[in-house]
């Protein structure tokens, strides 16, 4: 799976979770440009993405996510273990 296909399946979900039908992700976007995205979102945004693609990311891991590029490598790599 590429990261432009992750990154299409995250933009529905973030879409769906936040409530904003117009959004349009980058994987540099972070959470300071995205209305709404606050840390109770946060949580149930990698709820969703878990839930989506059937994985468990690590309290470390989600640590480490500084955007969306990042979330969507974690993604990738753990589809590929």
């Amino acid at each position: 799976m590429t990261q432009e296909e992750v990154l299409a399946h995250v933009t529905e979900i973030f879409k769906t979770v936040l409530k904003k039908e117009q959004l349009s992700l980058t994987p540099e976007t972070t959470a300071v440009d995205v209305e709404g995205w606050d840390s109770l979102t946060h949580v149930m945004l990698i709820d969703a993405v878990e839930t989506h693609y059937k994985v468990k990311f690590k309290l470390n891991e989600v640590i480490k996510f500084n955007n969306v590029g990042d979330l969507c490598a974690c993604v990738i790599k753990k589809l590929s273990a």
